[in-house]
């Protein structure tokens, strides 16, 4: 039998009377007590499903199974549902134990009742200290706690959360999204956690789905979409990754050789599109896989290797962010394409480059992931 808090979106529609198609037939399966995280730009339909999950909107067609019941039609009180809003929503006049335990009052319950339901709660939250404060004399982190307590006193199976951490400055939000994961594990219920920030969801979640444009691009762990990205557009969205196409030269041994677009030699391991059939392949490099070395101690034009000017460069603490402009291997005409490097900290400074220097970025074949997206995927913007 399915868990209380197992979601599954079958076949789900989302179409406005203006003919704009928000969620454009989304299957998706969440287990019961899992921390998912729904990612990708504004406008990709991540809300809409969070919304219709919720039953705040309606899905045009398709089912909402949550726990093995079909819940699309029913209203949100009826859904063993919570949702935990951007905005926090606060009462503005009620102490921190009054605004947690709103809901138990609405529900009717005695006040001796939900006092002890919120005591409860506001401990398992560590918020017992400030129960008798009102919002506007607590900090931000405690206002998404009292939230976040207020969605959980009703002991919902799916917790929702749109945006929790966008209106919390950077050193809270990496605070903040650590006490999510670690509440989600002390509950034990299913989080569906929105978001428009790539590190946030492979920080916190479980299982990340990228979507574009209404579909789902790519559902699977943190790891799996981060290292093993299906297509270019999830490969380019997440970042840390390098993407390249090439046109089959050969297939043997066991490897595929392709001709980049400025006449580089790519190597790869043989899979079930490296044959003569595809014309062409799209491939991805990691970016901290990249060795990177000034084109003058390069001796001859050798494979998987990209040649460039350095375009940028950027400190990031424990790695060095190197932008290149491609150019042809003899340096002779610019590349549209970009090809970012990150290379660890020590090792820069121990042969740091200049913005305009020529340099070659190489890599091994066993650090090259094929993706199934095609040369024709688009650039993410």
């Amino acid at each position: 039998m399915s868990g209380r808090g197992r979601i599954e979106l079958v076949g789900v529609f989302k179409r406005y009377p203006d003919g704009t198609v928000a969620v454009n037939g989304v299957n998706l399966t969440v287990e019961d007590g899992t921390y998912c995280c729904l990612l990708g730009p504004s406008g990709c339909g991540k809300t809409t499903i969070l919304r219709m999950i919720a039953g705040h909107e309606a899905p045009t067609d398709g089912e909402i199974v949550i726990g093995g019941e079909n819940v699309a039609g029913r209203p949100p009180s009826q859904r063993g549902t919570a949702m935990m809003f951007q905005s926090y929503a606060l009462f503005p006049h009620l102490t921190v134990r009054d605004n947690i335990a709103f809901a138990l009052r609405a529900r009717g319950m005695a006040k001796a009742e939900r006092y002890r339901e919120a005591d409860a709660v506001m401990e398992q939250v560590q918020l017992t200290a400030l129960a008798n404060r009102l919002p506007a004399q607590l900090s931000g982190g405690q206002q998404q706690r009292v939230a976040l307590a207020r969605a959980i006193i009703t002991k919902p199976r799916v917790l929702l959360l749109d945006e929790p951490l966008s209106a919390l400055d950077e050193f809270l939000r990496l605070q903040m999204r650590s006490e999510l994961r670690l509440m989600q594990k002390q509950l034990g219920i299913t989080f569906i956690h929105v978001t428009h920030t790539q590190l946030e969801a492979v920080a916190v979640a479980d299982q990340v789905v990228v979507m574009a444009q209404g579909r789902v691009e790519q559902s699977a762990s943190a790891r799996g979409i981060y290292a093993e990205p299906r297509s270019a557009y999830v490969a380019r969205f997440m970042g840390g990754q390098n993407v390249l196409t090439g046109k089959f030269e050969a297939v043997a041994n066991g490897q595929a050789t392709l001709r980049g677009p400025l006449g580089q030699q790519f190597v790869l391991p043989q899979t079930a599109r490296s044959a003569p059939a595809h014309p062409a392949m799209t491939f991805a490099v990691r970016r901290d896989r990249v060795r990177l070395a000034k084109q003058a101690a390069v001796a001859a034009p050798p494979v998987n290797t990209v040649f460039g000017t350095v375009k940028a460069i950027e400190y990031q603490g424990i790695y060095v962010k190197v932008t290149l402009a491609l150019v042809m291997p003899e340096g002779a005409v610019n590349g549209a394409d970009e090809f970012v490097v990150y290379v660890e900290e020590g090792r820069y400074f121990r042969d740091p480059i200049a913005i305009g220097e020529k340099v070659a970025g190489s890599w091994d074949i066993d650090d090259v992931h094929v993706l199934t997206g095609g040369p024709s995927a688009g650039p993410v913007h």
